[in-house]
């Protein structure tokens, strides 16, 4: 891959980022601001879907395999 292709294609979505987001008519010190709350809350978001989503995903799964009725361990052994 030819860098130079690389950097005007990296430069192009950054140019994309600042016309879909609207902080291109910001001040370089606020564009720093908008910038530091969006990625952090994208953080925070990452970070709790990570650590909570799987449990509860557990959770639900235990909660409707309880109420549509689980198979027993001698169906599934002779499915298999």
């Amino acid at each position: 891959m030819d860098f130079k292709y690389l950097k005007e294609y990296l430069g192009w979505l950054y140019y994309q980022y600042l016309l879909i987001t609207g902080i291109y008519v910001l001040e370089p010190w606020e564009q720093s601001i908008f910038n530091s709350v969006l990625f952090s809350s994208m953080a925070m978001v990452i970070y709790t879907s990570y650590t909570f989503v799987p449990v509860h995903v557990r959770l639900a799964h235990k909660f409707f395999s309880g109420i549509c009725g689980e198979q027993p361990e001698s169906t599934m052994a002779l499915i298999n």
